[in-house]
């Protein structure tokens, strides 16, 4: 690994913190233990890193997209998790099959399937779809009405957003550097003196006394158990790939949208997507929820405007390290929910800007009626769709949900292929 200054052991920081509250929250829901789904998020990033020949900044940590189908295998039974793990590593094998797909048809014919006029609207949904739990974190016990707690919440959620909204807009420093960081510091502090000070905060900080400092990711002393394969749980599990293909297809654009490189070309999109599935196989044999590329951590390249992928390999680290670390990992998890939620209104609101920049620098004309229709369908589509949870489709006893992001992406490639003046050369 490349030598590192200070500013960037505090860049990686920043990362970990980004993806960590959503890669604990995925194996909490399942039934999965934590501490695997941290180490197998760094695993799977190096992994990653490794396929893309480290020139794609991106991190990987567990998928939501997954959650449905896993508590429809694990139902709650340690003795189901192998088979569970069965049908991730499946998962995996259909991104190689997509994988194989992208290398034969190449990069070129993908991207024209994929124009700004498909992929701006896509990303603002990815940023949209996800404002929502910012907004209920940064209330946190919002109930319908404003009360006292909500408005101290929304207070506090402000005053981080503020911390780092000025840092963003300062010229050179390590608060520029880090703004996200010393948001979460500042927020955390503000919490601290509210909590001994007044009675308006509530922090419990037991589950650091009670941690151990050396937590062992699995509960036995040999490694985790063999995965297991059956049908019915692949049937469950492996389909969802389907949807988190157009999801990495998101991603990957909102990333080098991010970044100013085209990664479909370089390393190509085959690489991504074999990337994405070997950490996704890891995953399934080390007893993990599913990887898959994290929108958080690229509103943290968009925010801090340090794009070096070795930053991103040094979070990878970190959270290999945090899983086996009790104390620090019960740390994280008392920063206010507030305090969370202030960043993420930043963070989610970033993608979605970045969205409008890509149908702005296409130069599109918004005056003509197809380009109006192609992002009217997709923008429609995908946000009508965040707001009733997705498409649940039911194959049998087993529920596979299509994302809001995977209907809006088919709907604005069908309506760029299909409407009259569509430039698309055929292969």
């Amino acid at each position: 690994m490349s030598k590192f200054a200070v500013k960037d052991y505090a860049l990686g920081i920043q990362h970990l913190l980004a993806m960590f509250g959503a890669t604990v929250l995925v194996p909490l829901m399942t039934g999965l233990s934590p501490s695997v789904a941290l180490l197998c998020a760094g695993l799977g990033t190096l992994a990653f890193h490794l396929c893309t020949k480290g020139v794609v900044p991106v991190f990987l940590g567990s998928s939501f997209a997954f959650i449905p189908a896993l508590c429809t295998v694990i139902n709650g039974e340690a003795a189901n998790i192998p088979y569970a793990q069965g049908g991730v590593i499946a998962a995996g094998l259909v991104y190689f099959v997509f994988s194989l797909l992208a290398f034969v048809a190449g990069p070129n014919f993908i991207k024209k399937l994929f124009p700004a006029v498909v992929t701006g609207p896509v990303i603002i949904i990815i940023g949209l779809s996800l404002t929502g739990a910012a907004i209920k974190d940064a209330l946190n016990c919002w109930d319908g009405v404003f009360n006292l707690n909500t408005l101290i919440n929304a207070a506090i959620a402000l005053f981080t957003f503020a911390i780092m909204a000025v840092g963003m807009q300062r010229k050179k420093g390590l608060w520029k550097l880090i703004p996200i960081l010393v948001a979460i510091i500042a927020g955390y502090g503000l919490c601290v003196v509210l909590h001994f000070t007044t009675s308006v905060v509530k922090m419990d900080f037991s589950a650091i006394a009670n941690a151990p400092w050396v937590n062992i990711p699995y509960k036995t002393s040999g490694f985790v158990t063999l995965p297991k394969f059956s049908l019915s749980a692949i049937l469950a599990i492996a389909p969802v790939a389907l949807v988190t293909f157009m999801e990495h297809l998101g991603d990957i654009t909102t990333n080098g949208a991010v970044v100013g490189k085209d990664f479909f070309k370089d390393p190509g999109l085959h690489r991504t997507l074999l990337g994405d599935g070997l950490a996704t196989a890891i995953a399934g044999f080390l007893g993990g929820p599913s990887n898959t590329t994290y929108s958080e951590n690229t509103g943290v390249l968009a925010t801090t405007g340090n794009y070096n992928p070795a930053i991103l390999r040094l979070a990878a680290v970190f959270a290999i390290i945090m899983g086996f670390i009790g104390k620090f990992g019960a740390f994280l998890q008392t920063i206010p929910v507030p305090v969370k939620g202030g960043v993420e209104l930043m963070l989610f609101g970033m993608i979605a800007s970045i969205g409008i920049r890509t149908i702005v620098e296409a130069k599109l004309d918004m005056t003509a009626n197809r380009n109006l229709c192609v992002m009217a369908g997709t923008l429609c589509t995908g946000l009508g769709l965040v707001i009733l949870g997705g498409i649940p489709l039911k194959f049998g006893n087993v529920t596979v949900n299509l994302s809001a992001l995977f209907v809006a992406t088919i709907v604005g490639v069908v309506l760029n292929l299909v409407l009259p003046g569509n430039k698309l050369e055929k292969k």
